[in-house]
């Protein structure tokens, strides 16, 4: 990873109000990029709860509509959104008002910068 990249993730965290982690795992959970603020926000990056969004998204997907793109869970003081770019999750974490459409509009923006992640993650 090129510092050039953990610049461009960074900038984006503070880009969007109350967006505290923005994190990209491998559908295992394996974290590959971490930016964050200073807030303490492990439970949602537990290695339990990454790899559950794999599963609760295929699940979706057999519901008939087509694959899951995008899980949001609203919780009292935060909100978790996970965006399948298989073979890689990326994780949101932001807090209770933050814009959720702002962190969905930054999904095509991120495209580009995910593919060297995506090269490395299918050659191991």
């Amino acid at each position: 990873m090129t510092d050039e990249v953990k610049k461009y993730f960074n900038a984006l965290l503070h880009k969007v109000n109350g967006l505290y982690v923005i994190q990209v795992t491998d559908r295992d959970g394996v974290p590959l990029l971490r930016v964050s603020q200073d807030k303490n926000l492990d439970f949602a990056l537990m290695p339990s709860f990454i790899p559950t969004f794999a599963t609760a998204s295929e699940q979706a997907g057999k519901l008939g509509l087509g694959r899951n793109k995008v899980i949001i869970s609203m919780y009292s003081n935060y909100q978790v959104v996970q965006m399948n770019k298989l073979p890689l999750i990326l994780t949101f974490v932001g807090g209770e008002h933050c814009n959720t459409g702002h962190i969905l509009a930054l999904e095509h923006q991120l495209d580009a910068h995910l593919e060297d992640f995506k090269l490395a993650v299918n050659e191991g």
